[in-house]
């Protein structure tokens, strides 16, 4: 294996007046004579999803569990033929209501079947398909609607209600609404109140033809305009032209094929993170050029590792909170089966990380462990995972390397934005040395950093360190209607993402911190809240913490979510009682968690004025329904400030009496 995975093609640039200095220009080794291209007979990703119907007509593509008496059966399938028919009809249906190519078609749903057919019956009519989130509420869909002047939606039968109660502010754009399931007749009657007509799903598929020529397709077209939720302000429309989801696609094809093995028929795809997002749609757009199976979970977290033992999928994406989540499970059994065998664990996961360190592939590292010891492990994601992706944030490390050792697959985890179309950095599976890396540029992407000197960033240091800039095939064209924004982020061709990254030794690139979550505090001392904020995450007793700081107070807070089980487990030792709620206001356990942080805070050097002063504990994970995550999970800042604003000028008071 080569010691380093990117080429350099361009030197660094020193600062001018105008702009800051830039490190070097890098490639991954798999493009170093030159990015790849997208074939001259590709034009739109309708083609991915036609070639495989003709190829696989009778493969399953779409599955999901019926539900008999509230439980859930084994998964049925719809076969890429018949979602290929269900996709042309939908189309065909489309443009009886008057839907021309290059207008916009809203999906506002959770992962289904339908939610696939809408988008393929998009991409098969030219049609630029707009993702809702499932997780935005009435005011963000009605100002999409608006700003990207959808005509017509698919809708789950369940947000039926949601289009309606926003349709009188939408009803010179928004004509017709396709529900995923059935409607009422009052729906019908409401949604003809404002001039739009409603269907079922059957009746849509019945206004559609088999027959017919479809409408011409060129790689320029405007695939989808898929809004970012933002973690501030209101939501960007991001433009994704066909050329660069379909060069996405190939990409990962590319590295899969270079470094792996590229997903084939027999390969099954567990859909759960949400399609409205970049990330699991250009996976499940490769998994159907590639003829594979998708089977979608029950939209219920309750039963979704009921749904991963069920379909035993081969290919699996998640994001940190959820690898974090399957890691504590495993980590809580083992440790529940008694001395002996926490022994014979830990010599077997040792023995096998020292030979993953030495470079051994993960399948050869420790074979007959596999077998004896983590066979079991591996069960937990239905025994047949091959390959594991991680996005969207980065992974702890500790569970990035647990889960490297014992689960029986490679992993990757990967860098991407809704602006590259998906990852633009990929881990390569199976170099150990790349664990808490985001690895190399993808084959379509040249990077680089650019020094941010108000942080501290130098990119032409003997330590390169900057805001990571990408230039290539798979970046977006702007986003819908405010080219000012654009121009904010487009510089000189290159993309700033506002993540600072840190290149290694190997050539992978490490995420570090963010350009734009910096403050200054009344001291005049910057604020690197993410940095600061990751360091305290690698506290055991808590699952989440926002930290809070402004340039009035000369100190920090935060509002921590504590480990339940961790904050009952010392309750017991020290006779304190109360059910989760009533623990978290008990002041002597908000002492034992502030100190249990700021300890963990002084072994990885956080400076004084980097401590806690004061934290409120907070029994409710950090959740979309009150809107202060996004769907990835990334904290939405202003709105953690407006929920917990008395909590947080309560922590202030309080230090302040202290001082007096």
């Amino acid at each position: 294996m080569p010691d380093v995975y990117t080429v350099k093609v361009a030197e660094a640039t020193p600062a001018s007046a105008d702009n800051p200095s830039a490190g070097p220009v890098y490639r991954c080794i798999y493009a170093k004579d030159g990015l790849m291209e997208l074939p001259a007979d590709f034009e739109s990703p309708w083609q991915f999803f036609r070639d495989s119907a003709k190829r696989n007509p009778n493969n399953p593509l779409l599955g999901r569990r019926q539900k008999n008496n509230s439980k859930a059966g084994p998964y049925e399938w719809v076969t890429y033929q018949e979602a290929y028919d269900s996709a042309i009809r939908m189309g065909s249906a489309m443009r009886s209501r008057g839907v021309n190519p290059g207008d916009r078609c809203g999906i506002y749903g959770s992962n289904c079947p339908e939610w696939i057919i809408a988008m393929e019956a998009c991409n098969s009519c030219a049609v630029t398909y707009v993702p809702l989130y499932d997780t935005l509420g009435p005011n963000a869909v009605e100002y999409i609607i608006n700003h990207a002047e959808v005509s017509i939606a698919f809708v789950q039968e369940n947000k039926i209600p949601s289009i309606l109660s926003c349709l009188e502010q939408c009803s010179s754009n928004l004509k017709s609404i396709v529900s995923f399931g059935n409607v009422s007749t009052e729906q019908k009657k409401e949604a003809e109140k404002h001039g739009a007509a409603c269907f079922s799903w059957k009746e849509f598929l019945q206004l559609g033809s088999l027959e017919g020529d479809l409408p011409s397709k060129r790689k320029t077209d405007i695939c989808t305009i898929m809004y970012t939720s933002g973690t501030t302000g209101e939501p960007k429309g991001v433009i994704i032209k066909n050329e660069a989801f379909m060069s996405e696609v190939l990409s990962i094809d590319q590295i899969l094929l270079l470094t792996d093995r590229v997903a084939a028929v027999d390969d099954v795809y567990f859909s759960f993170l949400p399609l409205a997002h970049v990330y699991d749609q250009i996976i499940e757009s490769y998994c159907i050029y590639k003829g594979s199976s998708i089977g979608f979970w029950q939209g219920d977290v309750r039963f979704l590792m009921e749904d991963i033992q069920t379909l035993k999928p081969t290919i699996f994406c998640g994001v940190p909170r959820v690898y974090d989540r399957i890691y504590a499970g495993i980590v809580s059994q083992i440790s529940s089966g008694g001395t002996l065998k926490n022994l014979l664990f830990q010599h077997a996961y040792n023995y096998k990380l020292k030979y993953l360190e030495k470079g051994l592939p993960q399948d050869q590292a420790a074979p007959r462990l596999d077998k004896l010891v983590f066979d079991k492990i591996k069960q937990a994601l239905g025994g047949r995972v091959r390959i594991l992706l991680s996005g969207a944030a980065p992974l702890p490390t500790h569970v990035e390397e647990f889960l490297r050792v014992t689960i029986g697959s490679t992993l990757s985890q990967g860098y991407g934005l809704t602006e590259s179309c998906g990852g633009c950095f990929t881990a390569i599976g199976d170099v150990f040395s790349m664990m808490g890396t985001v690895g190399v540029p993808m084959t379509t992407i040249e990077a680089r950093l650019e020094s941010v000197p108000e942080m501290g960033y130098d990119a032409v240091s003997s330590q390169p360190r900057g805001e990571i800039c990408l230039r290539g095939s798979t970046l977006f064209s702007g986003y819908h209607k405010r080219e000012d924004l654009t121009k904010e982020v487009m510089v000189d061709g290159w993309f700033h993402t506002g993540d600072i990254g840190e290149w290694q030794a190997d050539g992978a690139l490490k995420i570090i911190d963010r350009k734009k979550n910096i403050f200054k505090l009344s001291q005049g001392e910057y604020i690197a809240v993410e940095s600061i904020e990751n360091k305290y995450s690698q506290c055991p007793l808590i699952t989440s913490i926002w930290v809070y700081g402004n340039s009035f107070e000369s100190f920090l807070v935060a509002v921590v979510v504590p480990e339940k089980k961790a904050l009952e487990d010392w309750a017991e030792k020290h006779n304190e009682t109360g059910d989760f709620k009533s623990l978290c206001e008990n002041q002597k356990a908000r002492k034992f968690i502030l100190d249990e942080l700021n300890s963990t805070g002084q072994k990885h050097q956080l400076r004084g004025f980097e401590m806690l002063k004061a934290i409120h504990l907070e029994p409710i994970p950090f959740d979309m329904e009150r809107d202060l995550v996004t769907p990835t999970f990334k904290l939405k800042r202003p709105q953690l400030l407006k929920y917990f604003k008395n909590h947080i000028d309560k922590l202030y008071n309080e230090v302040k009496e202290k001082k007096v």
